[in-house]
């Protein structure tokens, strides 16, 4: 049943590399890259009970709320310096000038 699981998970981080990549704007990757930190605490936390480890779950804590902040760090950072995708045709150049 663990390595089902287990197994679950990292097909879903996979699945979140991909979107992160291929992600046509950037709140796509933004959400890849979160979900990828929350799958991450979720393989930390099995690991942790597998190995019969309690300690781990501390430290899936800690990397949840190092996630968490972050993202949030970079969508406040991405939403005032204008780090969203540029138009690339002239008109909607114009009209936002």
């Amino acid at each position: 049943m663990f390595i089902a699981a287990t197994f679950a998970i990292f097909v879903a981080m996979f699945l979140a590399i991909i979107r992160g990549i291929t992600g046509p704007t950037l709140y796509d990757r933004i959400l890849a890259v979160n979900m990828f930190g929350t799958k991450t605490v979720l393989l930390i936390s099995l690991l942790g009970f597998v190995m019969g480890r309690p300690e781990f779950l501390d430290i899936a804590i800690v990397y949840a709320l190092i996630n968490f902040i972050s993202v949030i760090g970079v969508l406040r950072y991405s939403d005032t310096n204008k780090l969203k995708h540029m138009p690339s045709d002239e008109k909607s150049l114009d009209k936002e000038l």
